[in-house]
């Protein structure tokens, strides 16, 4: 009777233990579809703002380029003074890139462990 008994327990045992598998499975397959869609939207997101940043830069950057050389009387001079402005920009997000990792380990574990 003993034995009995506890070889019902042991099946019962069996069934909850493939029961939990099977439910952290599913757990599992929906916290990484939450986590890549997240990802997806907050890229795709990123790259349309991004593209029509860029592309308003752009537009500006020869607005302002046309500008400074008409006041110097030499388009050459606007574009380059534009141009060493960018250069000076790129040249300090190189310099302080370790800073913007920090933000991106931020809003993306935030997204992440939520």
């Amino acid at each position: 009777m003993a034995f009995d008994e506890m070889k019902k327990d042991l099946m019962e045992a069996d069934a909850d233990i493939r029961s939990y598998l099977e439910n952290s499975e599913e757990y599992i397959k929906l916290k990484i579809f939450k986590v890549l869609m997240g990802v997806l939207i907050s890229g795709a997101q990123f790259m349309l703002v991004g593209a029509l940043a860029l592309l308003a830069l752009f537009i500006l950057s020869f607005a302002a380029s046309f500008a400074i050389g008409q006041a110097l009387e030499s388009n050459f001079y606007g574009f380059i003074i534009i141009g060493g402005i960018y250069v000076v920009i790129a040249i300090l997000c190189y310099v302080f890139r370790e800073r913007l990792n920090e933000p991106l380990l931020r809003k993306f574990s935030k997204q992440y462990f939520d």
